[in-house]
């Protein structure tokens, strides 16, 4: 049988792994390094062969600082706008429009992250194809639990683009569960703490009979390694400045060397208690020397290590759980690493986390079990994801419709069917959108399409059906269809660009802070599109039988009618449902009256008809 391999695309390192025997192993290179450096490098000379990529790019990092690329995975789906803080700590350059895709420029091209992924996905495949002596041409590649659609086709067009066939998206906590639960064989609740070098997630599971069903999850997809090593950088850049009038932003090259110093100090701060560093300055302006101690260091890392746990505290609320009822907590990614980390991880979950597999490592050995099962070597165990944010299309009056609610296992399919609010409309416009609140205005946008040639019938008439299906990969596919007609329309929503690191740490907690002035605002946009239709068929029966009314009864309901319009002007939903009742009971008698006179005059055609 082929190799299916399992890919972890990580923001400072990637690997590779497959399974030997029952046993995932990680594929190492000549010198037995199983982690590549997701950094790749263009030399001056335009010819592909140029293209550097791990260990051999990463000498360029000081030396062609605005050639040499790394931590693309940050960039994966993102527009210009999401990135504005990391602009300036960058040495080389993002252009693009503040709405759309990020493009990275180099000398006089421009390429997306996705062809710089790409590369690294390359010399994954090259590596793998030359340890195993075979042709690798279908993998599984994981992501952040908490990339959208438009980041995880980025990234499965990443792999399309290095000659792969991706047979599955994984979440990355997902498949550090899966590693997990083959080799320790355990049953129970598990959390897996996920800090790798740019983003980080946590995830509830709950693990049975080889059933791994994801409880909840929850997490930054702008928030790792990256930045415990930027507050050391900031806090070198800021006493340089002030001690020698040195800007490290205005040198690339020296920005770079600060940035790799940076991360130097951390690993080393998590097995000794001090790490000194020493940097020679250029135009002859002297030497920096300075020494970091863990505690100092500790310090400027706090504030991230707390919006870590706060994604966790969330996490256990999604799953109805407490952390006692957690069995046990797996530490994944090389900045679990830093000793606070365990240390706070434990106090939260009040157990000591397991660390026994390499961190590294378990995500890529996870992809490489689900590789096995998706090509049918592993028949004893299932996998159950889940989508971490609602996903719902926007009705009358602004309000979400949600036909996908947050944290249900995928792959999955909701349909809801919906009608016209205008006689004789004949487009209907579907705004797909995602999110926890209960307005379209503070949810996220993904994509926006029209379902037209419809039958141009009465309001109310038509019967749209949508149908949302997300697939094993987290993407979602949206269709709409006129069910009289058979007219339909099909998307795959891929917006330009994901999340802002706002929207993706507050989304979730926006929607509890302001959940009892959203649901009243939907309750009363609600009532106003009841009454609206109340209100129009009233008016129609009005004219209808206008016959059937004394003078006194017509004032009576058309005085009513005012009140309502005015309690749709400026009254509460309470106000407006109060006067649609008085609305409904002074129209009773003359709504009955109506019907039989209808009625009547329908049997009476019907007779001459049949003469």
């Amino acid at each position: 049988m082929a190799h299916v391999v399992g890919i972890d695309l990580g923001t400072t390192n990637s690997l590779i792994a497959y399974m030997d025997g029952e046993t995932p192993r990680a594929i190492a290179d000549d010198k037995g390094r199983t982690a590549l450096p997701s950094v790749v490098a263009f030399l001056e000379e335009a010819s592909a062969e140029s293209v550097l990529v791990g260990e051999e790019a990463k000498q360029y990092l000081t030396t062609r600082p605005k050639s040499t690329i790394y931590s693309v995975k940050r960039f994966m789906g993102k527009g210009r706008e999401d990135l504005k803080d990391d602009l300036k700590m960058l040495p080389f350059s993002l252009v693009g429009q503040e709405k759309e895709a990020i493009r990275i420029g180099i000398g006089k091209k421009t390429y997306t992250p996705t062809e710089i992924s790409a590369h690294i996905l390359r010399g994954l495949k090259a590596r793998a194809e030359k340890a195993l002596n075979t042709p690798i041409t279908k993998a599984v590649i994981t992501v952040p639990a908490y990339f959208n659609d438009s980041q995880r086709q980025a990234t499965k067009d990443a792999g399309k683009q290095a000659g792969l066939e991706v047979l599955r998206i994984l979440n990355e906590p997902t498949a550090a569960s899966l590693a997990y639960g083959l080799q320790k064989e355990k049953e129970g609740t598990i959390a897996v703490y996920d800090l790798g070098g740019g983003t980080f997630d946590i995830s509830i599971l709950k693990i049975k009979n080889g059933i791994f069903q994801v409880l909840s999850t929850h997490g930054d997809t702008l928030l790792g390694g990256d930045d415990f090593d930027r507050q050391l950088l900031k806090r070198i850049r800021d006493e340089v400045l002030e001690q020698y009038d040195v800007d490290l932003l205005k040198n690339g090259a020296l920005l770079q060397e600060v940035r790799l110093m940076s991360e130097q100090v951390k690993w080393q701060l998590s097995s000794q208690t001090s790490a000194d560093v020493s940097l020679i300055l250029p135009d002859n302006k002297g030497r920096y020397e300075r020494q970091f101690t863990r505690s100092e260091y500790e310090g400027m890392i706090k504030g991230l290590i707390d919006r870590t746990l706060e994604s966790c505290h969330k996490a256990l609320s999604d799953a109805k759980l407490s952390p006692e009822d957690v069995d046990e907590v797996v530490l994944v990614g090389g900045s679990t690493r830093v000793p606070l980390i365990k240390e706070r991880v434990g106090d939260l979950f009040k157990k000591v986390p397991h660390s026994e597999l390499n961190p590294d490592e378990v995500v890529a050995l996870g992809a490489a079990v689900q590789a096995k099962i998706l090509s049918g070597g592993i028949t004893d165990m299932l996998l159950l994801d889940v989508t971490p944010l609602s996903l719902g299309i926007e009705t009358m009056g602004g309000i979400v419709s949600r036909l996908i609610q947050r944290n249900t296992p995928i792959p999955t399919t909701a349909k809801e069917a919906y009608t016209t609010h205008v006689d004789g409309q004949r487009t209907v416009s579907i705004h797909v959108v995602q999110g926890e609140r209960e307005m379209v205005g503070d949810c996220r946008s993904l994509a926006k399409f029209n379902l037209t040639g419809i039958d141009p019938l009465p309001a109310g008439m038509p019967r749209i059906e949508v149908v949302f299906l997300i697939d094993a990969n987290g993407i979602l596919n949206v269709t709409a269809k006129d069910l009289r007609s058979g007219k339909e329309t099909t998307v795959e929503v891929t917006p330009t660009y994901g999340l802002s690191d706002e929207e993706a740490e507050k989304m979730i907690s926006a929607s509890m802070e302001h959940a009892k002035e959203d649901l009243e605002k939907r309750q009363r946009i609600e009532s106003i599109n009841e009454a609206e239709t109340v209100l129009r068929h009233t008016e129609k029966a009005l004219a209808q039988g206008s016959d059937l009314l004394d003078g006194d009864e017509r004032e009576k309901i058309e005085a009513i009618m005012t009140q309502l319009k005015a309690a749709m002007s400026e009254g509460t939903h309470r106000q407006i449902r109060e006067t649609l009742t008085e609305l409904n009971q002074v129209t009773q008698r003359f709504a009955a009256d109506l019907m039989s006179q209808t009625v009547k005059e329908a049997l009476k055609n019907k007779k001459l008809s049949d003469v």
